[in-house]
């Protein structure tokens, strides 16, 4: 019975490791900019951050410098861009596993 018990706890656990994984392989587009000099956010320094349902999150898993100038006209700095994420909030911060910055709409 024991074993019984434990192959089903550990199927579920399997399971929900398998939908939470599922999850974080959807991509979404979100707003992107610098946190501070675009979304208000507190900091010591120009950081990335993503804005999803209205809530900003600083970015970890790539770096505002990773995409361009961040001073540049177009730049996160200045601007903020649309950029398609995969990744999940951990920690009131948005743990990217991919990052791509769409270009701009002219």
């Amino acid at each position: 019975m024991k074993k019984i018990a434990s192959l089903l706890f550990l199927f579920s656990v399997a399971l929900i490791n398998a939908q939470d994984k599922k999850e974080q392989s959807k991509s979404q587009i979100v707003e992107a900019a610098c946190g501070q000099c675009q979304f208000k956010m507190k900091g010591h320094d120009c950081d990335l951050a993503v804005r999803i349902d209205g809530k900003t999150y600083f970015v970890d898993g790539t770096s505002i410098d990773s995409h361009g100038d961040a001073h540049a006209g177009d730049g996160f700095c200045a601007t903020v861009r649309k950029a398609e994420v995969v990744g999940t909030i951990v920690d009131n911060r948005f743990k990217a596993t991919s990052f791509k910055l769409l270009p701009e709409k002219k």
